[in-house]
């Protein structure tokens, strides 16, 4: 297993063991929410990631407290970085979840780096940090405390309502720095979201989530993503759920087709197969180009989006935005080396 560029204080070797090793400690608890999902804890050497170069995204700085989720999205195309440790993409994924335990102390120490020049950090943007390990390893109210007291802009991106015990500490924040967050909703057929993400709260709930930043002043956009063809593109299911991201009061809703990135592919496709095997031809045919769905698809979905969206009252922006600008120009240098390891994926 290589895990040793996670380790606070590296051998040196380029692979080490996955047990009998000091930086990693293997824990499982035996509750109900648990049950299954083993969680292996590191000592990380750094928390700040910069986005590989070149890359879509509008933000440059990230932290991922957490690898791997329990949300069990089939469609994640997250699911390739477990690989990166030589474990399961699959129900590996799900139920093999790495915590990175010293994240918040090590934030703090990170943003308070001379070469730090307060640039945006966005959250959520590889697995969710509010994830049901989350209630255990309470790991984000230290992450947003550290923003908070250097009054550094940050977004978080989530489908977990585990955020709502941390809206005092974003309410705080969002007094004294740019806050944004985004809650991804791709639909509201309970039907769909019990099959493709078991272990998420549900879609409603979520859109509580909206309700409740709302009352706290603290605008909430939503990802409408993924809509997957076929199963959640039908445009009354596109109107349904735009009207419910409309009364939940988001201040925006962007929409964003599947794509199937390797890794998240072969298992979006096995689970195709075994629960809608008459559409796997069209899938194959769909994405024979590639991760992500033709451009007419996207297109097209885009704009049936944005004009129902229109019709409601809300209107398109980017995932995880600030909700006001924020951004600094960085020059090379100017922050502490980030985390050496695989590429970064994002949701874009």
């Amino acid at each position: 297993m290589r895990w040793d560029h996670l380790a606070e204080n590296p051998t040196g070797a380029k692979e080490s063991a996955l047990f009998g090793t000091s930086a990693v400690t293997t824990r499982t608890f035996d509750t109900p929410e648990f049950r299954g999902i083993t969680f292996h804890e590191v000592r990380a050497r750094s928390i700040l990631n910069r986005v590989p170069q070149g890359s879509r995204t509008p933000f440059t700085w990230t932290v991922n407290p957490y690898r791997g989720c329990t949300h069990a999205c089939v469609y994640c195309f997250a699911r390739r970085t477990h690989g990166y440790l030589d474990l399961d993409t699959g129900h590996g994924f799900d139920s093999q979840i790495v915590v990175k335990i010293n994240a918040p102390e090590l934030l703090r120490r990170q943003l308070a780096a001379p070469g730090w020049q307060g640039a945006h950090v966005a959250m959520g943007t590889n697995v969710d940090c509010y994830q049901r390990g989350e209630g255990r390893y309470r790991l984000m109210p230290g992450i947003l405390q550290a923003l908070r007291d250097r009054a550094n802009p940050f977004s978080i991106l989530t489908k977990g309502t585990l955020i709502l015990r941390d809206l005092e500490l974003l309410s705080q924040a969002a007094e004294v720095t740019e806050v944004g967050v985004s809650v991804s909703v791709g639909f509201v057929d309970d039907t769909l979201w019990r099959t493709v993400e078991p272990g998420t709260p549900s879609p409603a709930r979520r859109l509580d989530i909206v309700r409740a930043l709302g009352d706290r002043g603290i605008g909430c956009g939503v990802l409408m993503a993924p809509v997957i063809p076929f199963l959640g593109d039908h445009p009354d299911q596109l109107r349904a759920t735009v009207g419910a991201i409309a009364a939940a009061g988001a201040t925006s809703v962007t929409p964003l087709a599947l794509h199937l990135r390797p890794g998240a592919r072969e298992w979006f496709m096995s689970w195709l197969q075994q629960r809608h095997p008459q559409l796997v031809r069209r899938y194959e045919r769909l994405y024979a180009d590639g991760a992500y769905a033709p451009v007419w698809y996207q297109r097209r979905i885009t704009r049936q989006v944005h004009e129902l969206a229109a019709e409601f009252g809300i209107g398109p922006a980017g995932p995880g935005l600030p909700r006001r600008a924020a951004r600094r120009p960085e020059a090379p240098g100017d922050a502490p080396d980030p985390e050496r390891g695989p590429t970064q994926l994002t949701l874009l």
